[in-house]
C-alpha cells in the first residue's frame, strides 16, 4: 500500500484534509481534520472525564451471539453496502499487517477483515464483532475519536489513551446517511511499525463510496443528478449527488452535492429544481439527451456553474460500480472478460489474457456460491488466497464474511481453538466468556482454509464432522451450534500422496474436492507483463512505473520459485531502489533475484550489469543505489526491532543474503 489512488485526500497546512477536484476556496464538504496535537489533547481530556486512566483495563466483553445478530439486523443496509467496499479496500492493504473494521455509530464492531498474522495481535485487544470501541469504552482511539469529532482521524501508537493499545496505528472515517446523520465508522487498524501516511486517504475514499451507495439506494426511483464544478470528476468518487422527485421537488443531496452548489443544506431544502436552475426537470432531461457526452453545464441561481449528468437509480449504481473499480485498480481486466456478463466481477478482475487463467475463471464462475467445495492447488505464492476471495466475491454470499485461516501458520496446540472456538473455562488461559472460532465467524459466508495439508489428523476428523453435520462443537461446549458455510481449501502439498502415507484423511479429501483447480506457477503463465503492471499500480498509484526491456527479459527467463509473492516483494524493493525515478532498471533488482537464476543466466546478467556501469553516470547511479539499499536495510531492521528473519521477508531477500549485506556494511 505505497501509493495514493488518484483523487485521494491530500493533507493541507495545519493538518486539515481536502479532496482534489473540490474548490478549496469555498471550503470542503468534509470537516477538516484538526491538527494532531489539538485533536489528541481534546480526546485525552474526554477519556479522563469518562473515568479512564492510561493503565485502565479495557472492557473487552463482546455482545452475545443473539445481541450481535440483533445489531446486524438493525444495520443491515450499512452492512450490505459496506462489506464489498471493505473487501476492495482490503485488497489494497493485504499482507501489510492491517485489518479493516466497520462499526455502527456507537463504535460497536459489526464486521472485520484482515491479515491472519495481525488478527492474532488484534485479538488481544478484542478488535472483533460485538466489541465496543467508543471513547467511553477504550479511550482515545481512531474509531471512538472519529465518532466524537465526526471527522476522519488518525490515532497512532502512543496517541491512544490506553497503554494496551499503543502497539496499534488506526485511521478511521465516519459514514453518514443520506440525511447527514452519522451511522457508522470505517477503520483500518494495523501494527504501529507498518504505518503509512496514505492510509487515511484510502479509508476516506472507501467511506465515501459506502455513503454514495447508501445514498442512491435510499432514492431508487428519484431523478438523480451527478454534479461537479469540473466535468472530469463526474462519474468518480468526487462527484456530488442530488435527488429530485420527477415533479422537481428537492429530496436530498450528498455532502459533496451540497458543497458543489455553494449553498447550505437547509437552504437547498427550500428549493425546487426549477428555482435552482431556471428550467424544469423535463427540459433538463431533453437537453441531456442531446448533450455532448451526456454532460450539461448549468448555472445555479447564485451564479455558480456546475456540470450535470442525469440518471435513474440503475444508471447511478453503474457509476458507483465504476468508481469501485477505480479504487481497487481493476481497470487492467481483459476487455473480453470484462464485457462478458456471464463471468461474475469477483473472478473477472483476475483475468489477464493468459489462457490457463481464463479457463480457470470460467470453471470457477460456474460453481461459485453453488455449495460445491473448491480445492485450490499450486505452488506457494501462486495466488490461491486471491482466487479464494474472488470466488467469494462472485457468489451470493459476497455480502457475508470471508474468513481465512492458514493451517500452517498456527501452532498445532492452538489451531483447534482457532478453528472451532471454545467456551469459558475450557482450558487454562482461556478468555473470559470464551471465543468464537473461525467456523462460526464464517457463518453465512465463506471459510477459506489455506494449507489444509498441514492440518493435524485429529482435527481433520473434527472438520469432517462439521462439514457432514453442518454444526460445530466449540471446545468445552456440550451442544453443537448450527453453521452455514461455503468451504474453499488450498494447499501446495500432494494430498493424494499424503493419503497414501496416512497423513491426510481420504474421506475428508473427497468431501473437500468438489472441484479441484491447479493454479499455474508464474513461470508457466503468458501474462507476465500484465501481472507486473498490475502489481506496480497496486504499489504506487500516483505515477505510472516502467520496466526496462532488459529487466523484462530477465523476468521472462527467471524461474520465480516464490511466484507472485516473490514478484510482489521484488518490485516493491526495486521501486525503493529506483528512488522515485519511475523506471526500474537492472541495477535496481535485489541480489536475491540473481541467486535464483541458473549459473549461465547469472553470467549473462553480470555482463549486462558491467556494461551498464561503464559510464560515469552509471557508476554514480550504482553508488546511489548502494547507499539507498544500506539505508533501506537499516530502516527495515529498525521497524522489525532487529528481527533478521522478519526484515528479510519484508525486503524480499533470503536471511543469508541479509546477513551477508550486514557483514559487508560492517567491514
Amino acid at each position: 500500500m505505497s501509493g495514493m489512488i488518484p483523487g485521494a485526500a491530500a493533507a493541507m497546512p495545519g493538518g486539515a484534509v481536502t479532496l482534489p477536484g473540490m474548490p478549496v476556496a469555498h471550503g470542503s464538504p468534509w470537516p477538516a481534520v484538526p491538527a494532531p496535537e489539538t485533536l489528541i489533547a481534546s480526546a485525552h481530556r474526554r477519556s479522563a472525564a469518562y473515568g479512564l486512566t492510561p493503565d485502565s483495563a479495557a472492557d473487552y466483553t463482546p455482545l452475545s451471539r443473539a445481541e450481535l445478530g440483533i445489531l446486524l439486523d438493525r444495520h443491515q443496509a450499512l452492512y450490505r453496502h459496506a462489506t464489498p467496499v471493505m473487501e476492495s479496500l482490503y485488497e489494497q492493504i493485504i499482507h501489510t499487517h492491517h485489518m479493516v473494521v466497520l462499526t455502527d455509530a456507537s463504535g460497536a464492531i459489526l464486521h472485520t477483515i484482515g491479515d491472519a498474522d495481525f488478527l492474532e495481535k488484534a485479538d488481544r485487544v478484542a478488535l472483533s464483532p460485538g466489541v465496543a470501541w467508543s471513547e467511553q469504552s477504550k479511550g482515545t482511539n481512531a474509531i471512538g475519536t472519529a465518532i466524537a469529532e465526526q471527522s476522519a482521524t488518525v490515532i497512532h501508537a502512543g496517541q491512544h489513551y490506553l497503554s494496551a493499545n499503543h502497539f496499534l496505528t488506526c485511521s478511521a472515517a465516519p459514514i453518514m446517511d443520506a440525511g447527514g446523520k452519522l451511522i457508522g465508522v470505517l477503520d483500518v487498524t494495523g501494527d504501529q511499525h507498518h504505518f503509512h501516511r496514505h492510509t487515511l486517504g484510502l479509508v476516506r475514499m472507501s467511506a465515501q463510496m459506502i455513503e454514495n451507495q447508501l445514498f442512491t439506494s435510499s432514492y431508487p426511483d428519484a431523478v438523480l443528478l451527478h454534479v461537479h464544478s469540473r466535468p472530469e470528476f463526474i462519474g468518480t468518487l468526487m462527484e456530488g449527488l442530488i435527488c429530485f422527485r420527477p415533479d422537481g421537488q428537492f429530496l436530498a443531496a450528498s455532502r459533496s452535492g451540497v458543497f458543489q452548489t455553494g449553498m447550505h443544506a437547509a437552504a437547498l431544502q427550500m428549493h425546487s429544481f426549477q428555482s435552482l436552475f431556471g428550467i424544469s426537470v423535463a427540459q433538463l432531461m431533453d437537453r441531456l439527451r442531446h448533450a455532448d457526452g451526456g454532460l450539461l453545464a448549468l448555472t445555479l441561481l447564485n451564479g455558480i456553474r456546475i456540470y450535470v449528468r442525469g440518471s435513474d437509480g440503475l444508471h447511478s449504481r453503474r457509476i458507483i460500480g465504476h468508481a469501485a473499480s477505480q479504487l481497487t485498480l481493476r481497470e487492467h481486466a481483459s476487455p473480453t472478460v470484462r464485457q462478458a456478463d456471464a463471468v461474475p466481477d469477483g473472478l473477472a478482475v483476475l483475468a489477464s489474457g493468459d489462457a490457463q487463467i481464463d479457463a480457470i475463471i470460467t470453471k470457477l464462475s460456474k460453481v461459485a456460491g453453488k455449495g460445491i467445495p473448491v480445492l485450490l492447488t499450486g505452488e506457494t505464492g501462486s495466488g490461491k488466497e486471491r482466487f479464494a476471495r474472488a470466488i467469494h466475491q462472485s457468489s451470493a454470499r459476497r455480502h457475508q464474511p470471508f474468513v481465512a485461516l492458514n493451517c500452517a501458520a498456527i501452532p498445532e496446540t492452538l489451531i483447534e481453538a482457532e478453528l472451532f472456538g471454545y467456551e469459558e473455562g475450557a482450558f487454562t488461559g482461556a478468555r473470559k466468556k470464551g471465543q468464537k472460532g473461525k467456523i462460526l465467524q464464517a457463518h453465512g459466508g465463506t471459510l477459506f482454509l489455506d494449507e489444509i495439508g498441514d492440518m493435524p489428523l485429529s482435527l481433520q476428523a473434527r472438520l469432517l464432522r462439521v462439514l457432514q453435520e453442518r454444526a460445530v462443537l466449540p471446545v468445552g461446549a456440550v451442544s453443537a451450534i448450527p453453521v452455514d458455510i461455503e468451504v474453499i481449501c488450498a494447499t501446495h502439498q500432494p494430498l493424494r500422496q499424503m493419503i497414501a502415507d496416512k497423513l491426510f484423511r481420504e474421506d475428508l479429501y473427497y468431501r473437500l474436492n468438489g472441484m479441484v483447480v491447479r493454479l499455474p506457477a508464474l513461470r508457466e503463465r503468458t501474462d507476465l507483463a500484465v501481472v507486473v503492471q498490475r502489481i506496480l499500480a497496486e504499489l504506487d498509484c500516483q505515477r505510472t512505473w516502467e520496466i526496462s526491456e532488459k529487466v523484462m527479459e530477465e523476468f521472462r527467463r527467471h524461474p520465480w520459485p516464490g511466484n507472485l509473492r516473490q514478484l510482489h516483494s521484488l518490485l516493491r524493493t526495486a521501486m525503493l531502489m529506483a528512488d522515485d525515478s519511475g523506471l526500474i532498471e537492472v541495477q535496481h533488482l535485489p541480489e536475491d533475484f540473481w541467486e535464483s537464476l541458473p549459473a549461465a543466466q547469472i553470467q549473462t546478467a553480470d555482463a549486462a550489469a558491467m556494461a551498464a556501469a561503464s559510464s560515469v553516470q552509471a557508476t554514480a547511479a550504482v553508488k546511489t543505489v548502494a547507499a539507498a539499499e544500506r539505508q533501506l536495510i537499516r530502516d527495515t531492521l529498525a521497524a522489525c526491532e532487529g528481527n533478521v528473519s522478519a526484515a528479510a521477508r519484508q525486503l524480499g531477500i533470503s536471511r543469508n543474503t541479509l546477513y551477508r549485506k550486514l557483514a559487508a556494511e560492517s567491514d
